[in-house]
């Protein structure tokens, strides 16, 4: 059984890694060296580098995220949803050596087109981890996948922290702010409104007009407009899966953003908990080794 590993978790920004030896990590590593931050140096430089002490000739490199895209080290192709998440360990493409990157996963259909990288292999884990039959994925582009008895059958891709960073640093609602401050109180208040309204659109203005006429603390803006579209990404998927109630909903990801989405969920009494998002990425990176090596 291969217990000597490297996992690579290498996204747009961050690149982490994570050491194995005798099946325990015994050391990781971060750096901000995303594939949009190579600064002109091969992916194989930065991967020495980061590894560098762990790495011999035999040991099973394991990458999983954007740097299997068309702007990373290989463009791997998309595997077809729906997918049994236990094939990705049949479809692991080598770049050099012992190095593997984990393809992604794609919706290509007259209906409708999506992908993913990275979150197939957090999914992985998270199943082993967590069995359930809905999966929320928070981050810039937030995943919410379906899972029926192991098999990845569907996702949605909702762009809500990215619609925030560009509210808060380019457009007027976030324009010559002071610092921001976290407020659980600014944070329900946006949610409440979130949840309830469909009129999200004048909802965001709204933001503007109520930190310029004085009803909203300036340094509380950005919790306001957290809980706003936090609360209609819920209220939204909520229409969507029909059959909200009812399933195990699993959050998967960072505790501060993560508890964001069960606050919201907790406001529409619907159940669900948390999971760490590292944890499920190095057991859904676990797993595929021993599938594929043992």
């Amino acid at each position: 059984m291969t217990e000597n590993f490297i996992a690579i978790d290498w996204g747009s920004t961050q690149l982490r890694a994570w050491h194995f030896s005798q099946g325990r990590c015994v050391d990781s590593r971060q750096q901000e060296a995303g594939i949009t931050r190579l600064a002109g140096r091969h992916p194989r430089e930065i991967l020495d580098a980061i590894t560098d002490g762990w790495q011999t000739s035999s040991t099973p490199v394991i990458m999983a995220g954007m740097i299997g895209s068309n702007q990373g080290w290989q463009n791997v192709p998309y595997l077809p949803c729906p997918l049994p998440l236990n094939d990705l360990a049949h479809h692991l493409y080598q770049v050099d050596g012992s190095t593997w990157i984990v393809p992604g996963v794609n919706i290509l259909n007259e209906h409708e087109c999506n992908i993913m990288r990275g979150e197939e292999t957090q999914l992985a884990g998270a199943w082993q981890l967590a069995p359930a039959s809905l999966y929320i994925q928070p981050g810039t582009h937030c995943k919410w996948a379906e899972i029926d008895s192991g098999c990845l059958t569907g996702f949605k891709t909702v762009m809500t922290g990215e619609m925030h960073h560009l509210l808060m640093t380019q457009s007027l609602i976030g324009n010559a702010l002071p610092p921001q401050i976290t407020d659980r109180n600014a944070f329900i208040h946006g949610l409440e409104y979130g949840l309830n309204d469909s009129e999200i659109l004048p909802r965001l203005f709204e933001i503007r007009a109520a930190w310029v006429l004085g009803k909203l603390a300036q340094e509380e803006v950005s919790e306001r407009l957290s809980g706003l579209l936090i609360g209609a990404e819920i209220a939204q998927m909520q229409r969507i899966y029909r059959a909200f109630h009812g399933q195990r909903i699993v959050i998967v990801g960072g505790d501060a953003l993560a508890k964001r989405y069960q606050t919201a969920l907790d406001r529409i009494a619907i159940p669900s908990e948390i999971i760490s998002g590292e944890a499920a990425f190095l057991q859904g990176i676990r797993s595929i080794i021993h599938a594929r090596f043992n």
